[in-house]
């Protein structure tokens, strides 16, 4: 008899009906996943063999974890016509310009769940406030401060949003644990569910646009493209105090403006300023370039910007390990580097040269968009502190190394229109330092901020609901209500080998003895923002493994997938100049000091803006990345 990968006696019996559905080689590679799961090994392997593993790993979510939501209805279209990025994100895919736009469908990883359990089963108030309120501050150490915080909203805001019904339902808090709910109940919107035409019969709708096109600053759509921009030399709005300009009614002006606060709108601003720096550069090499030209061309090269450091400098500070470093280089730049980009160009294919500058764009065979379970993955609401510490910046009482404190702002004092004006009167670079001086939270359990249990949420047009909300609450009813699997379910969807019992997902006692009070000894109940947090970390990762896996394929699909780091990635596009800019920016912190020249040389210590600027910078060694061994 030959080899039969799904009779394969190592297997977990949960995953045969999963490999059944392969074809041979893929079963084969996923028998080589497995067997290193099972060991829990590819986190410990030298970096050359962790990233054959990763590499792996993404195959097989490629063919197995794209499903596409809704009918293809759009229109062929010139693309050296649009040879720009669009108001809402049309004509980006080469032959079909709606996909990717605003007002696409959200797609999945995985199929619905198939849960029996109940939308209130256990209640989201009882989960929100035995197993996520926050009891007291959990920090993240020096790996990550309130910048990575605040950069990962301003993403999510770039990237995706639910539409929402017009029906407004009400949670109310069971009696069991209503005296620790600031709100006994609350009101919101559900999402709403759109008839797609296909066999999923409904979904959710997304109100962003999903490329990685700076929406977050440019706005989603003709209307909000228009409120940011200045209309002349291809510049948007920006106030002379250096933050956000705001309108009468004390809305910032940007891109998105939905439940913004001080961190997040500060670096709109920060990328404001980045895009006006690209007009005066393409205007004095480019004269001839009108307002229209300039304005298309420096969103091309500051969307390039935001989506490099995010790839090969926020995630590395995320899953700081040699590993990951290495394969999120290679996702930009290949195997062979960036030296050899920068001479040769992205000759070689994916592999060799990275997925940014291939010949045209790869999305699997499914149509590019953002997914439910992305969406699941990346609440990370937990990284938020309870009060910004206001860092002295005053010549007579610094210490640059550890700048004194202030004095202490609660965040509720710094969101919405209020927020505003608190940060106005802080001012850029205070903020800034404060907020790289500070940590973080941890995404465990017990460390999900209370203030945002009794929230002033915002809508699109940047005023306060009528209804304060339980965020923690909110976040288990929208998995639920948006069929996104439960945690055991979810692993198996990806391909992982669910958990049979309590201790394998935690070491913490406490942790095991409430998970038993709120869900019993029925594992497969468990919610998967839950499991998410309580979740064992890899040593150097700031979040789980199971949520590693979906960023594992969505962050390469954001790049490969989009003709504006593919097929258009070139001189004829960005123009030579503007090409060079995204070539020789490589992190944050080069942001930073573009248009604030002293500020990180004066007050940040780390290698990256990303950690907390009084740590040490990374060490130095001289074992080249792919020859590093496991720590």
């Amino acid at each position: 008899m030959g080899f039969s990968p799904s009779s394969s006696w190592f297997l977990h019996p949960q995953l045969h009906h999963v490999v059944s559905k392969m074809s041979f080689l893929d079963a084969f590679l996923f028998c080589i996943v497995h067997l290193v799961d099972k060991l829990g090994l590819w986190h410990r392997f030298p970096v050359l063999l962790g990233v054959a593993y990763l590499g792996l790993r993404r195959h097989l979510h490629q063919r197995y974890n794209l499903v596409h939501v809704g009918e293809i209805n759009g229109q062929g279209y010139n693309t050296d016509e649009f040879c720009y990025r669009t108001a809402d994100g049309k004509c980006n895919h080469p032959s079909d310009d709606s996909i990717g736009s605003q007002g696409s469908f959200i797609g999945r990883n995985m199929p619905p769940s198939t849960s029996q359990y109940g939308i209130l089963d256990p209640h989201p108030s009882v989960v929100a406030t035995k197993l996520l309120a926050r009891k007291k501050f959990i920090d993240n150490g020096d790996q990550f401060n309130v910048i990575a915080c605040s950069w990962i909203q301003f993403m999510i805001h770039d990237w995706v949003d639910h539409l929402e019904d017009t029906d407004q339902i009400e949670l109310e808090a069971p009696e069991e644990v209503a005296s620790g709910c600031p709100l006994k109940s609350f009101k919101f919107l559900r999402t709403k569910k759109v008839p797609t035409g296909d066999h999923h019969k409904s979904g959710a709708v997304n109100t962003r646009t999903p490329w990685w096109d700076g929406s977050v600053v440019y706005g989603n759509n003709e209307a909000g493209m228009r409120r940011v921009r200045v209309f002349k030399d291809g510049k948007l709005k920006i106030s002379g105090d250096g933050l956000l300009e705001r309108d009468e009614r004390g809305v910032p002006i940007s891109g998105d403006i939905r439940n913004s606060w001080s961190g997040f709108s500060l670096l709109q601003a920060l990328f404001v300023k980045e895009h006006n720096s690209v007009c005066e550069m393409l205007k004095e090499r480019y004269p001839e370039f009108d307002d229209e030209k300039l304005y298309r061309t420096a969103r091309l090269v500051t969307a390039a910007v935001i989506a490099k450091v995010h790839t090969i400098d926020w995630t590395i500070e995320l899953l700081k390990t040699d590993t990951l470093t290495a394969g999120m280089r290679i996702n930009w730049y290949g195997f062979l580097g960036k030296k050899v980009k920068d001479m040769v160009g992205a000759r070689f294919g994916p592999i060799l040269s990275g997925l940014v500058g291939l010949k045209k764009p790869k999305d699997h065979g499914v149509p590019y968009s953002l997914t439910e379970e992305f969406v699941s993955v990346y609440r990370m609401h937990c990284l938020l502190p309870d009060t910004l510490v206001l860092r002295d910046m005053k010549p007579e009482n610094v210490d640059k190394s550890n700048p004194a404190i202030e004095r202490e702002i609660p965040m509720t004092e710094l969101i919405g229109k209020e927020g505003g004006k608190a940060g106005s009167k802080v001012g850029f670079e205070q903020l800034l330092v404060s907020m790289g001086h500070q940590s973080c939270g941890a995404l465990t359990l017990w460390n999900y901020p209370n203030w945002m249990r009794n929230l002033v949420a915002q809508d699109i047009d940047g005023e306060d609901r009528p209804h304060l909300i339980d965020m923690a609450a909110l976040e288990i009813y929208r998995d639920r209500e948006r069929g996104v699997p439960r945690y055991n379910e979810f692993r198996k969807n990806l391909l992982m080998s669910p958990i049979s019992k309590w201790e394998e997902l935690t070491d913490d006692e406490e942790a095991i003895e409430v998970l038993r009070e709120v869900y019993g000894d029925d594992i497969e109940k468990l919610d998967l923002n839950v499991g998410l947090h309580a979740e064992k970390k890899i040593k150097g990762f700031a979040i789980s493994e199971t949520a590693f896996f979906i960023f594992l394929l969505v962050a390469s699909r954001r790049l490969e997938a989009d003709r504006f780091f593919t097929t258009n990635f070139n001189e004829k596009t960005y123009t030579k100049e503007g090409l060079e800019w995204v070539n020789t920016t490589e992190t944050l912190k080069d942001v930073i000091d573009r248009h604030f020249p002293s500020l990180t040389n004066e007050w940040m210590r780390c290698s990256s803006a990303f950690s907390v600027w009084s740590s040490d910078p990374n060490p130095t060694t001289w074992v080249p990345l792919y020859f590093r061994s496991a720590p």
